[in-house]
């Protein structure tokens, strides 16, 4: 994933967008990066590579190093951004969130022609924010390039772009997948996709731009250059899973919203009678918390933290990107409190189960430091289509996915005609997917939260959520 943060400003902008990005590190580890506009000194920017070491660390001579009245700044856990562009259009700075599917196609059909070339990166590979810019230089003004290149891309792109003269440009992607938030205070204006970075700096949320809708923002005022679209389809796993706590995301903040998703998940295992024996919940942390809390609360089963993760080495659970790696740390993190494990039937809330990888590590650890059984709830339905919208996912095919492995073991080819009912878990087919995973992975019952539970808790219209990763609809 990723996340940015912009400011332009009467005053200097360069702390409160060091800060800002800073604020989003929870969304990426790869790469951080910042540009500025001063009028003596033009455009500036800087990256550093934040893998082994924080956003903040990398970036504690920035103020030494770089200066403006705007600013732009983001962190990446792929491409390196924002990168400076000189061309028809002028000279800017750009940062991007998202992703693009089909780069090479939109190399071959716009740009091949034109004799330029790119700057490949490992494997050939071009980075995408170069590759955005290119498209939206191929039309004569900002806003036109940037339609053109939300309409050619597959995939998902929310913009920032400082232009030469301290403007800012801010884009959301074309049907609102991820948030774009416009701040303001006395001195100017920031834009942000974490709703929090602006109030603990001092900005007062404006709005948030609509699907699609293109600002134009300076010190004193935002104007709109395109409206937004009808179509909104943000993602839902911003509140189930990788939003941060304290943001707010058209109205609805992620830390409510995983408490009324976990007492949906409790409702449901009141009526079965699954956990009726079950002498503390937990969350697998940091995510599962809140919704285990929700579920604690409404069924009245106390909470307990019966396994704490160790975070002052090892605070981002992003970290690192080798999946093999990222296993080893998961369980590295884990510090079992033994009083609170050892004879008891634990249930845990994690806020989604995808590979299973981690999960089966979780609950083998569980086993390990004397737990008698252990419950799992995921908090969200069964991860059925990995995500062609966003890179948060790392999944490269939908059989690495457990529910969809455990679907081919069960029936083969032929399931794959199913999923729906392998979803429901109030069918044949459901529950033997169920039962199936529990066998798997050791757990003495599991349910995940159902599609309409999801829903309600988040609280706004069905359609006006992106659910790819559960039913396959668009």
């Amino acid at each position: 994933m990723g996340g940015f943060f912009g400011v332009v400003s009467h005053q200097d902008a360069i702390g409160d967008v060091f800060f800002g990005v800073d604020y989003h590190s929870h969304l990426g580890t790869r790469c951080g990066g910042m540009a500025a506009y001063d009028p003596e000194t033009g455009l500036q920017r800087v990256i550093h590579n934040i893998e082994n070491s924080p956003f903040r660390t990398r970036f504690e001579r920035i103020f030494e190093e770089m200066r403006g009245t705007s600013a732009i700044g983001c962190i990446s856990d792929y491409d390196p951004q924002p990168l400076l562009i000189r061309s028809n259009l002028g000279t800017y700075a750009i940062c991007t969130i998202g992703v693009i599917n089909n780069s090479e196609q939109l190399i071959n059909q716009y740009l091949s022609f034109s004799g330029g070339h790119f700057n490949a990166m490992t494997g050939g590979a071009v980075n995408g924010t170069e590759l955005l810019a290119a498209l939206i230089n191929l039309k004569s003004d900002f806003v036109e390039g940037i339609r053109f290149a939300q309409k050619e891309i597959e995939g998902t792109a929310s913009i920032l772009i400082l232009k030469e003269d301290g403007t800012l440009i801010a884009a959301r992607d074309k049907v609102g997948r991820l948030p774009v938030v416009i701040g303001k205070n006395d001195h100017g204006y920031s834009v942000t996709f974490e709703s929090f970075a602006n109030t603990k700096l001092d900005y007062e949320n404006v709005r948030e731009l609509g699907p699609g809708e293109i600002a134009e923002i300076t010190p004193d005022g935002v104007t709109q250059l395109s409206p937004p679209g009808k179509k909104l389809r943000i993602c839902s796993f911003l509140w189930s899973y990788y939003g941060y706590p304290t943001s707010t995301y058209e109205g609805v903040n992620v830390e409510v919203m995983r408490y009324i998703n976990g007492r949906i998940l409790a409702r449901h295992d009141k009526e079965t009678h699954a956990a009726d024996d079950v002498d503390y919940v937990g969350g697998v942390p940091d995510s599962g918390t809140p919704h285990a809390i929700g579920y604690s609360n409404e069924s009245g089963i106390p909470f307990a933290r019966a396994f704490i993760k160790y975070t002052p080495t090892w605070a981002r659970s992003f970290m690192p990107t080798d999946q093999n790696q990222r296993n080893r740390v998961a369980k590295m993190k884990q510090i079992p409190v033994h009083e609170l494990i050892r004879f008891k039937n634990l249930l845990f809330v994690d806020d989604s189960i995808v590979r299973g990888t981690q999960l089966r590590e979780t609950v083998e650890f569980l086993y390990e430091n004397g737990a008698k059984a252990v419950h799992m709830r995921s908090a969200c339905p069964p991860i059925m289509y990995g995500c062609k919208y966003l890179n948060f996912s790392r999944a490269t095919s939908d059989m690495e996915l457990i529910a969809r492995r455990v679907i081919r073991d069960l029936e083969g080819p032929e399931g794959e005609a199913h999923i729906e009912e392998y979803a429901d878990a109030s069918t044949e087919r459901g529950k033997k997917l169920r039962a199936a995973i529990c066998e798997e992975l050791h757990l003495k019952s599991l349910e995940f939260q159902s599609l309409a539970g999801i829903v309600e808790a988040i609280g706004l219209p069905e359609d006006y959520l992106c659910t790819y990763c559960w039913n396959g609809k668009e």
